[in-house]
């Protein structure tokens, strides 16, 4: 990658888009590729309504990170609604954050590159539903409507390195 480093001796990618649009299956496959570690944002919401509140555990990862020191987060356990273990973030040469929000425009600087994923809402409604099973609908509606308000507020589409149809 051409671009310098961000985050010490690293770079950050990071693969936003709305729910069920593909956003980890590319944050897979560039971790094959590249060995590099994925961080779910996923594992960072505090449950449904999580959203929010996302910028004290992506400033704890990213923000020692810059310094070259290990980062870490807390992460939440969707079965017992509640954060679990402290998981640590060591400096690698490529991190990939992927998730809904983790192209927040507070964290432009340190970003080496932004992917955006999307996908027709029937398509990411059905990949949810068959991910998190009946789980997820009761949620769907209420999800959409945040992460479309985020993602306007932030212009997080408008702002992508690339863009990913799927």
């Amino acid at each position: 990658m051409s671009r310098p480093a961000t985050l010490g001796p690293g770079r950050l990618v990071c693969i936003d888009g709305p729910a069920g649009s593909g956003k980890t299956t590319l944050a897979t496959a560039v971790a094959d590729l590249t060995g590099a570690p994925v961080i779910h944002m996923d594992d960072l919401f505090e449950g449904w309504d999580g959203l929010p509140g996302i910028t004290d555990q992506l400033d704890s990862i990213l923000l020692p990170l810059v310094e070259g020191a290990t980062g870490s987060y807390r992460r939440y356990d969707w079965h017992r609604g509640e954060f679990a273990e402290t998981v640590t973030v060591p400096p690698a040469p490529l991190l990939v954050i992927e998730g809904v929000g983790s192209g927040a425009a507070a964290y432009d600087d340190l970003r080496t590159a932004l992917a955006w994923v999307d996908a027709p809402y029937e398509s990411r409604m059905r990949r949810g539903i068959e991910r998190d099973g009946d789980a997820f609908a009761p949620h769907w509606e209420a999800w959409a409507e945040a992460e479309a308000e985020l993602f306007a507020r932030e212009q997080t589409a408008a702002r992508a390195d690339i863009i990913v149809a799927t």
